[in-house]
């Protein structure tokens, strides 16, 4: 009998140390994602002088929600299928300026070498029924472990601040209603996600707008102003044009 209880005592030891290092691996690929995005962001700011990336929210999926999710989808309770079968443990959320960032944003990342296109679904050219409108994809990062290359899945969301707004507010009032709505709500839901996106649109046009303008301004200027981190430097344009040419 003590020998039986020493054995399941270790047994469980082992489980919980296989299981800690599944998590760790989602943790791993959600840091890996944080750099690459944070590095596009900088290189933006500091050469581009402008920042599509507003804000960056990631989780890990509780074991009880993932347990919950593998019930519900008939999996087998095992490390094995729910990798295989669960893409969202690890969540990444974008939150951008525009709608036009959205789509450069998902570009450059998924046109890095190390990153897999696995799913994708675009819910802002084809908003759900209730006016959600967000770019969905799953992606394969690569993990370095001690014991060789993990690939792990990502589920990434890129939205605007506006879309991620509606979206925000519409979970609460589902999560208050318990999912039970009135239909008179789910219209009024349905016109704000229509406001939300003529939003977009307008402070899109002005964007654009003003770039325009700026680029105008910039050719009436004899030099640039180059700031990195707490650096600045005077580039005359005589020798930037000098540079261009060269």
């Amino acid at each position: 009998m003590v020998d039986q209880l020493k054995l399941e005592k270790l047994n469980f030891k082992s489980q919980k140390r296989e299981f800690m290092r599944f998590l760790m691996c989602y943790k791993f690929a959600l840091e890996e994602m944080n750099t690459k995005v944070d590095i596009l962001k900088q290189e933006f700011q500091y050469i581009h002088d402008y920042n599509p990336i507003e804000h960056i929210t990631s989780r890990i999926k509780s074991p009880e929600s993932i347990m919950k999710k593998a019930i519900k989808k008939g999996i087998p309770l095992n490390l094995k299928s729910i990798k295989q079968h669960i893409h969202d443990i690890a969540g990444l959320r974008i939150s951008c300026a525009f709608e036009s960032d959205i789509y450069l944003l998902r570009q450059m990342l998924v046109e890095q070498s190390d990153i897999t296109l696995v799913k994708e679904k675009d819910y802002i050219k084809n908003p759900k029924g209730n006016g959600y409108r967000s770019l969905h994809m799953i992606i394969l990062v690569p993990i370095n472990m001690s014991d060789g290359v993990e690939h792990v899945l990502v589920e990434l969301q890129i939205r605007t601040i506006a879309m991620d707004f509606w979206a925000s507010l519409e979970h609460k009032i589902y999560y208050k209603y318990n999912k039970e709505i009135p239909e008179r709500i789910k219209n009024e839901l349905a016109d704000a996600a229509s406001i939300a996106y003529q939003l977009d649109q307008k402070m899109e046009n002005l964007h654009l707008e003003m770039i325009e303008i700026k680029e105008s301004d910039n050719h009436d200027h004899d030099s640039e102003e180059l700031q990195l981190q707490n650096m600045r430097f005077h580039l005359p344009m005589k020798f930037l044009n000098s540079l261009l040419n060269d």
